[in-house]
């Protein structure tokens, strides 16, 4: 088994370092691919060394990367995340606009992301392996749930999701984006009388 995953709660200054999309790309390369130097990061990101240096020291100021000791590594700085995931609450930004400017980015962003990989599965499943082609789809479900049980619900399948994230990978594994959101629909407005 893996180890255990580390997990921050998002303060409201990295909050707000990280609603960039240079720094939110550059994050999840380190931890999706683990350790990197700028060098390598700027050319896997289309991008130059320079903004990518620039960016990672701002993650690092916040707490969300961290440079990498590294034996003969010379000039050369190795970055690494320091930690599997991150979570916020909008709640806990009320009294900070830019950090709930923040979250709303953020969460644009993750939509936007997975229209792109959801897109980019669809156009390309024809080609992938029998065993590969039925795993990946999209469900939804309409429920009725008090915000206590959504909060329970939420929590019970995140606990799932963390145990198959530190389970050894099986024969054939692959990377899998997995996307979990839960959307209340609006209270509806009174009627005026």
């Amino acid at each position: 088994m893996a180890d255990e995953l580390s997990h921050v709660q998002l303060t409201n200054r990295q909050i707000r370092v990280l609603a960039h999309p240079l720094r939110i790309r550059l994050l999840a390369r380190l931890r999706g691919q683990g350790p990197s130097t700028a060098t390598q990061l700027a050319a896997l990101l289309n991008t130059n060394t320079g903004a990518t240096s620039y960016h990672l020291r701002q993650l690092a100021d916040a707490g969300l990367v961290a440079e990498e000791d590294r034996p003969g590594g010379g000039r050369q700085r190795w970055w690494r995340a320091v930690h599997d995931m991150s979570s916020w609450r909008r709640s806990d930004y009320l009294d900070d606009p830019d950090a709930a400017a923040a979250v709303v980015w953020l969460e644009t962003f993750q939509v936007n992301r997975f229209v792109e990989i959801a897109e980019t599965w669809q156009h390309g499943v024809g080609a992938e392996p029998p065993e590969w082609r039925d795993t990946g789809g999209i469900s939804d479900y309409l429920l009725t749930l008090s915000p206590e049980q959504l909060r329970d619900m939420t929590d019970e399948l995140e606990e799932i999701v963390e145990r198959y994230a530190r389970a050894e990978p099986g024969p054939g594994a692959r990377g899998v984006n997995f996307y979990l959101a839960a959307l209340p629909k609006p209270a509806e407005k009174a009627e005026p009388t």
